[in-house]
């Protein structure tokens, strides 16, 4: 199995020695309007590579994008990723589980939207609010028909469960690249201000945000605890500082762009024959414009 997810400073080891201490934030950051040039630079790196995947068609690259509320998970996706061809991603967001989805195992809904060869795929949310969310009030297992007193043990299982889904799909060319936008409480408790103070934030503002975030400490363990566990050499997790949006929107860009140069897609050569096909159509074409057929439908359309 070829490994293609980069090395990077905010790569979480994938020994299980990841420590909240070390996701501290950036010191000595770029200007924003720096980074705001370094982004646009890696996206339009990222937009020839991925044309190449495309055409390529024998990877696919999952991104996972987990976070406490308010930590940009919306805007980072849009601003890295909305400068590629829409044509070639896929962006899904995953809220409350439906009945539906509720009626099969944990990672049936995301399985259900993993991203075709050639694509790469987006997740806002992902399987890993199980043992997120879920872990935090386990009381939502309920819903799964699971006890809810779940043990040690129970979440060990989901951990395994969650590494032998990615390898599988690292083995059959997907590249799963995890990004945990770690903001800091100071500065989530700044933009739900700012959400309450200007008007055209009013919407994203919701009661439950404040009650979540008296589970603080309980989140920061629980998303400890899963970089521990599942943060693997095929599936790492990239801890970025949040703090600073257009910091944090560079980094993700320049992980992706790295990744894809791995990849290293190239467009597909054609054999000698395909090529002296392709020859004897533009002969049909060029004989067209030399019978004026060419000038006739322009004359009729």
């Amino acid at each position: 199995m070829k490994l293609f997810c980069p090395d990077s400073e905010f790569r979480a080891a994938a020994n299980g020695a990841f420590s909240l201490k070390d996701a501290q934030q950036a010191e000595n950051i770029p200007d924003r309007k720096v980074c705001r040039k370094l982004l646009k630079q890696q996206a339009q790196l990222c937009d020839d590579l991925q044309r190449r995947l495309y055409a390529n068609d024998t990877h696919s690259i999952l991104c996972v994008f987990q976070a406490i509320d308010a930590a940009g998970k919306d805007s980072t996706i849009r601003a890295v990723f909305g400068r590629l061809n829409p044509a070639g991603c896929q962006v899904y967001s995953f809220k409350q589980p439906s009945k539906e989805e509720l009626d099969h195992d944990f990672l049936w809904r995301t399985s259900c939207r993993l991203p075709e060869r050639g694509r790469i795929g987006v997740f806002n949310r992902s399987y890993y609010e199980e043992v997120l969310v879920v872990k935090v009030h386990p009381q939502y297992l309920m819903a799964q028909r699971l006890d809810d007193s779940a043990s040690e043990k129970f979440w060990q299982a989901r951990y395994e469960s969650i590494r032998e889904h990615e390898k599988h799909l690292a083995r059959n060319g997907t590249v799963v690249l995890k990004f945990w936008l770690n903001v800091s409480k100071e500065e989530q408790r700044q933009r739900f201000l700012s959400r309450l103070n200007e008007q055209q934030k009013h919407w994203k503002f919701s009661a439950s945000d404040l009650k979540e975030r008296q589970y603080w400490d309980d989140y920061m363990l629980a998303y400890e605890q899963c970089i521990q566990n599942t943060s693997t050499e095929f599936a790492p997790w990239y801890v970025i500082p949040a703090d600073d949006k257009p910091y944090m929107r560079y980094r993700v860009a320049d992980i992706l762009r790295q990744t894809l140069e791995n990849i290293n897609p190239q467009y597909p050569q054609l054999s000698d024959e395909a090529r002296a096909e392709l020859d004897q159509y533009a002969e049909q074409l060029n004989a067209e414009e030399d019978s004026g057929a060419s000038h006739e439908y322009r004359e009729t359309n």
